[in-house]
């Protein structure tokens, strides 16, 4: 079992930064994936960013060369970069861990981008 804490979300102007932060109550080295997801208002959940153990990566098509996801396996927190930001980036972002096969979630942290 893991707690996922995130951390970082915030209001910032359309082409502005943030840096997500997903804090792990465990070292992460043994989770086989991670992953960030957001949920805009009146969408569903939708996969911003994937990481394996070994650092693997897969991105939406729509934050591809943008955000960049990163882990720190010898500690026990995850990030996610995101430059560039645009008004349709706003949502919660939610930050997944899959440890044996079981789903975890934190409980997201808001990102809104001013036009």
């Amino acid at each position: 079992q893991v707690q996922l804490v995130e951390s970082g979300g915030g209001l910032v102007q359309a082409g502005g930064s943030l840096r997500l932060s997903c804090a792990a109550s465990k070292t992460i080295f043994r989770i086989n994936r991670m992953g960030w997801y957001r949920q805009a208002p009146g969408k569903q959940r939708e996969l911003v960013a994937i990481i394996t153990s070994v650092g693997g990566t897969n991105y939406a098509s729509s934050v591809k060369g943008r955000f960049t996801i990163s882990r720190d396996n010898a500690g026990n927190t995850m990030y996610l970069q995101m430059n560039s930001l645009k008004p349709e980036d706003t949502a919660v972002y939610y930050c997944n861990a899959l440890l044996v096969g079981i789903d975890y979630w934190g409980q997201g942290t808001q990102v809104t981008v001013s036009s």
